[in-house]
């Protein structure tokens, strides 16, 4: 299961943080993150799903 959610964490960030910790902090700051620049997000979205 975690490789879908790298998967998806590569093609939409915030979908692969969803997936792992749903609408809590991260998924936001993820957002944040994703939009300031795509790289970002992709490096915490796969980040959080590493360390859970």
């Amino acid at each position: 299961m975690d490789l879908i959610r790298i998967i998806f964490a590569i093609l939409l960030p915030p979908l692969g943080v969803f997936l792992q910790v749903g609408f809590g902090g991260a998924f936001w700051l993820n957002i944040l993150l994703t939009l300031l620049g795509y790289i970002p997000g992709i490096v915490h979205a796969v980040w959080i799903i590493a360390r859970r």
